[in-house]
């Protein structure tokens, strides 16, 4: 069995659930882009809040070298909880937007 392609229906399973149940206000909307081609995937932050125009990347996860990389994550509780709740270990989950030196600290993956 190839455990990157069921890590990535994994992740865009995820991402979905979060699109859907994620309280919008204003004329904002969510967009999930999905790139499978480059294992790349996204949930896209995109309109008007008032006066303010919102174009913000809350969550950007990429498979690389068979690792989960959390690029980006404007979660209240962390997608990396969501990824292990789905039976992903923290040893293949690596958060990307720590600092090198810092993520040898945390529970998850170095690189």
């Amino acid at each position: 069995m190839d455990t990157r392609l069921n890590n990535s229906e994994i992740i865009k399973k995820i991402l979905t659930d979060f699109a859907e149940t994620y309280p919008l206000s204003g004329e904002c909307r969510l967009k999930i882009l999905f790139d499978d081609r480059q294992k790349s995937y996204m949930v896209l932050h995109i309109g008007w809040h008032g006066n303010k125009y919102i174009h913000n990347a809350m969550i950007h996860i990429e498979i690389i070298d068979g690792k989960i990389w959390i690029q980006n994550d404007h979660t209240e509780e962390g997608i990396a909880t969501d990824l292990i709740e789905s039976g992903i270990p923290k040893e293949q989950i690596v958060l990307g937007f720590r600092h090198p030196k810092i993520r040898q600290y945390t529970e998850f993956a170095a690189a």
